[in-house]
C-alpha cells in the first residue's frame, strides 16, 4: 500500500498553505534613471530572496528582511539608544547594559543603511499610541529598485518570492519627474519647511491622524496640475471603510487662505487640483485621509507639474481599422486632437496618452459609427438612424436628453448598450426604449454583474453606471431610444458610445488568482469567471496558449450557461527555471477570448471585486511525481437521485486511514458518498439529489485532508487534532442526467 507520506507528494499544498502576501510598497514608485530604496510591508515574507517586476527596464533585489517591529522594554530601549549614539560618535565600544531581542535589525546595528536606521528609530523607539497592529502588513522587507533611464513610464507589477512561492502583485510606478519623500516618519535628515520646486513627485504615508503638508515654490503664470494617487496604488482595503485610502488635497497661500480643494476627481476617489498661479511665491499643499484614518498602507504619490492632463475626449472611440481623430480638452495640452489607435486585433477597450499626459480610455468596435446631432431632445426631433450603429454622443448640459428613432419589426431583438463610465466618462446613463405612442417597452439604469457579494466585470470601479437593455420588439413600427444622465448632470466631458442593433452573442473571461504557487506534477485549483454577453449561453473550451511543455488544465470545459467554474492546473514534474507567465484562452463557436488575470480583493469587510492584473504568474516550487488522473468517460454522468462512480488513477494504491476526502464548495445536491481504495488508486462514489437540476454540470473539486497534532493517552487517541487540507485531486467534470427507467 502507498504510505501516507508518498500520497501527500501527489497533492498540491493549497488552502492550508500560507502564501506570502504584500500589503503595500513605500515609496510606490521612482523616477526613470534612479535607484530607489523602498519598504514592502506584508506577511509570511521570511526568507524572501527575489523580487520580480513586470515589463522592461526595471530590476530589483532584496536588501534585507527586517521582520516585525518589536516593543522594547525600558532597558532595551536605553541600550539601543546608547549603541546608536556610540555608532554616531565613534570611540571605544562599551559592554552592553542589556541583552537585545533577536531581530534582523538589532543583530546588525553596525551595518544598517541610513534608511534602516530611520525605520529602527521610528518603529522601535518612538511610541505611537494611535497605531493599530495589523498582521497583514506587520513584516517589512527593504528592497532596492534600479530603474533604467529609458524604462517606459507607467504602472508595473512587483512581486516578492519566498521559499513558499511568489506573492500577490503590487503597483510600482515608473515616473518622469524628480521624486522626494515626506520628511516624516522616515526621512529624519530632511529640512522642515523647505519649499520644493515643481515639477516633483512627492511620496508619503498617512498615519492615524496625520496631516502632511508640503511647501511648493510657485511662479506666476504656472498652470499646476496636482494629482494624487492613493486608491490607484492599492484599490481595496479589506478592513477599512469605505474600502480604500480616501485622500483629500487642499492648497493654501502663505497666509493660510484656501486656494483649491478636492476629495475626488469625478467618480475617481483620487483627487486632482488644477491651479493657475497668480503671483510668484510659496503655496502649501495638504493631504490627509477624509476621516483622518491612517497606517502604513495609506501610501500616496502626488505629482506637482505643468504636464498635460486630458479631462475629456470625443468621440470615445472609433471603428476598427478606420482613422479616428478625437478632440481632447484639459490642461497644458500642446495639441487639441489625438489620433486613436484603431488597428485590428487589439482589445475592445484601449488606453493611450497625449504625450506625457494621464492615460485616456476609448473603445474600438466593428459597427458603423455616427455622431449624435442636436437638436434631438424629443420624439419629434429624434435623430433618425439605421441599425446597427454605434452612436458617439454627449449629454452636453443638465437636463439634456438624446433621442434616437429607428424602424423595427415585430419579433426583432434590440440591444442598446452604453459605454461611458468604463471609458472614464462621468455620465451616469439611463436608457428607455419606447414605441410610437410613448409606451415604455424596456428601460435600464445600471447593469451590474455579480455573484453574491462579488463584482466580476468592472475592476476597481464601484459604481456600475453604464446602462444595458435587451428587448424583443412587440410589433412593426417606429421606436425611440432615450438616453439621459440619471443625476441630471451634463457637460462636455459627459461623452458616451451607444451601441444599437441586434444581439451579438459573445463572452469574456476572468481568471483568479493572478499568482499561482504550485508543485510539479500536482493539481492546483483555479477559478474562471464567464461574462456572457447578449444572450450567449454556449459551451466554452479552455486552453493554455503557448504554455511550456508539462502545463495542463483539468476540467477545461465550461458547460452551457455556467458563469463560474473551478478547474485545476498541473505543472511539469521538473520545475522550470523561474516564474512562468501563462495565458489562458477560451473558445466557443468561431470566437477565442483571452482570460484577464485578476486578484479577488475584498472591500470593507464585505464586497469583493475582480481587479485586473497584467500577468498570470505561475511559480513551480519543486519537483513532483506523475499526477493522479481522472479515468473513464467524462463528464461523469450522475443520474438525479442516484449514484455514479469515478476512478482516480495514481502511481500506487492509497492508504486511506490517515486521509479524508471531501467535496470542496460542491454544487447544491451533489455529495461524495464513499471513497474506496482500488488497485489503480481510488474509487469515488458520487450522488445527486432527486431534485438536482437535469443538465446542470461543471467540475467537482475533491480536497484531501489529514489530521495534525492530535494528543494520545496510553497509546490511544484522547484529543482530536486539527484537520488540515493537504491538497486536491484533479478537477472532475460532471453532468446531472435523468435517471434510467
Amino acid at each position: 500500500m502507498m504510505t501516507t507520506a508518498l500520497w501527500l507528494l501527489l497533492l498540491a499544498p493549497v488552502q492550508e498553505t500560507r502564501e506570502p502576501h504584500v500589503g503595500y510598497l513605500y515609496p510606490a514608485g521612482g523616477q526613470q534613471g534612479s535607484v530607489v530604496l523602498l519598504f514592502a510591508g506584508g506577511q509570511i515574507l521570511n526568507g524572501v530572496k527575489e523580487v520580480a517586476v513586470s515589463g522592461e527596464g526595471v530590476r530589483a533585489k532584496v536588501v534585507r528582511y527586517m521582520g516585525r517591529a518589536l516593543k522594547l522594554n525600558g532597558d532595551e530601549r536605553k541600550e539601543v539608544i546608547r549603541r546608536l549614539k556610540e555608532l554616531k560618535e565613534g570611540g571605544e565600544k562599551k559592554a552592553p547594559t542589556a541583552k537585545l531581542p533577536n531581530h534582523p535589525l538589532l543583530n546588525d546595528l553596525e551595518k544598517l543603511t541610513p534608511m534602516e536606521l530611520e525605520f529602527l528609530i521610528n518603529e522601535f523607539l518612538k511610541f505611537d499610541g494611535k497605531k493599530q497592529i495589523n498582521n497583514q502588513i506587520g513584516e517589512t522587507v527593504l528592497i532596492e529598485v534600479t530603474i533604467d533611464a529609458n524604462a517606459p513610464p507607467g504602472d508595473r507589477e512587483l512581486r516578492l518570492r519566498t521559499p513558499l512561492g511568489m506573492s500577490n502583485p503590487m503597483c510600482f510606478q515608473v515616473g518622469r519627474l524628480p521624486e522626494i519623500r515626506e520628511p516624516e516618519p522616515y526621512n529624519i535628515d530632511a529640512a522642515p519647511g523647505a519649499a520644493v520646486d515643481a515639477p516633483v513627485t512627492i511620496n508619503g504615508q498617512i498615519r492615524p491622524g496625520d496631516v502632511d503638508r508640503f511647501r511648493i515654490a510657485a511662479r506666476a503664470g504656472q498652470q499646476l496640475v496636482i494629482r494624487a494617487q492613493a486608491r490607484h496604488l492599492i484599490p481595496f482595503l479589506a478592513d477599512a471603510v469605505p474600502g480604500w485610502f480616501q485622500a483629500t488635497l487642499a492648497l493654501f497661500d502663505s497666509k493660510g487662505k484656501e486656494l483649491a480643494y478636492d476629495d475626488d476627481y469625478r467618480f475617481d476617489p483620487d483627487p486632482v487640483l488644477f491651479y493657475k498661479v497668480p503671483e510668484t511665491g510659496v503655496v502649501e499643499l495638504e493631504i490627509h485621509d477624509s476621516i483622518y484614518r491612517g497606517r502604513e498602507d495609506f501610501v500616496y504619490r502626488i505629482s506637482v507639474s505643468e504636464e498635460p492632463f486630458v479631462k475629456s475626449l470625443f468621440p470615445l472611440g472609433g471603428r476598427e481599422g478606420e482613422e479616428t481623430v478625437a478632440s481632447i480638452d484639459g490642461w497644458n495640452l500642446s495639441e487639441k486632437r489625438l489620433m486613436l489607435d484603431t488597428r485590428p486585433g487589439g482589445e475592445a477597450v484601449r488606453e493611450m496618452t497625449a504625450g506625457p499626459s494621464n492615460r485616456v480610455t476609448y473603445a474600438v468596435d466593428t459597427l458603423p459609427e455616427i455622431l449624435e446631432v442636436e437638436p434631438n431632445d424629443t420624439s419629434e426631433t429624434a435623430q433618425r438612424i439605421d441599425l446597427p450603429r454605434t452612436v458617439n454622443g454627449r449629454i452636453a448640459k443638465s437636463g439634456d436628453v438624446d433621442v434616437f428613432r429607428f424602424h423595427g419589426k415585430a419579433g426583432d431583438e434590440l440591444v442598446a448598450e452604453v459605454l461611458a463610465r468604463r471609458l472614464q466618462s462621468p455620465l451616469d446613463s439611463l436608457l428607455r426604449l419606447t414605441d410610437a405612442s410613448g409606451r415604455v417597452v424596456a428601460w435600464n439604469d445600471d447593469l451590474e454583474r455579480k455573484e453574491g457579494d462579488r463584482r466580476t466585470d468592472m475592476g476597481a470601479i464601484t459604481h456600475h453606471a453604464d446602462s444595458y437593455l435587451r428587448a424583443r420588439l412587440p410589433e412593426d413600427g417606429v421606436y425611440f431610444v432615450h438616453l439621459v444622465d440619471a443625476g441630471s448632470q451634463g457637460g462636455d466631458g459627459y461623452g458616451y458610445r451607444l451601441r444599437l442593433g441586434p444581439a451579438r452573442p459573445d463572452f469574456a473571461l476572468r481568471v483568479t488568482p493572478a499568482t499561482l504557487n504550485v508543485r510539479g506534477g500536482v493539481a492546483t485549483p483555479v477559478t474562471v469567471y464567464v461574462l456572457r454577453k447578449d444572450g450567449f449561453d454556449g459551451e466554452i473550451a479552455l486552453s493554455l496558449k503557448d504554455a511550456p511543455a508539462g502545463f495542463a488544465l483539468q476540467g477545461a470545459t465550461i458547460p452551457p450557461g455556467c458563469d463560474r467554474i473551478r478547474v485545476t492546473l498541473t505543472a511539469p514534474q521538473k520545475p522550470p527555471d523561474g516564474p512562468i507567465a501563462l495565458r489562458l484562452e477560451g473558445s466557443a463557436r468561431s470566437m477565442t477570448r483571452t482570460a484577464v488575470p485578476c486578484e479577488d480583493l475584498m472591500q470593507a469587510f464585505l464586497w469583493r471585486h475582480l481587479v485586473p492584473c497584467r500577468e498570470l504568474v505561475v511559480t513551480v516550487l519543486g519537483a513532483g511525481m506523475r499526477p493522479p488522473e481522472v479515468a473513464g468517460s467524462l463528464p461523469v454522468r450522475i443520474p438525479a437521485g442516484e449514484t455514479a462512480e469515478v476512478t482516480i488513477r495514481t502511481v500506487a494504491r492509497a492508504k486511506l486511514d490517515a486521509l479524508q476526502f471531501e467535496l470542496d464548495d460542491p454544487p447544491k445536491g451533489v455529495t461524495l458518498q464513499e471513497t474506496v481504495p482500488t488497485r489503480d488508486g481510488l474509487k469515488l462514489v458520487l450522488k445527486a439529489d432527486a431534485q438536482a437540476q437535469i443538465g446542470s454540470g461543471g467540475n467537482l473539486i475533491v480536497k484531501v485532508l489529514t489530521e495534525m497534532g492530535g494528543q494520545k493517552k496510553d497509546g490511544k487517541p484522547a484529543k482530536p487534532g486539527r484537520r488540515v487540507v493537504v491538497g486536491v485531486l484533479p478537477a472532475i467534470p460532471f453532468r446531472i442526467v435523468e435517471r434510467g427507467p
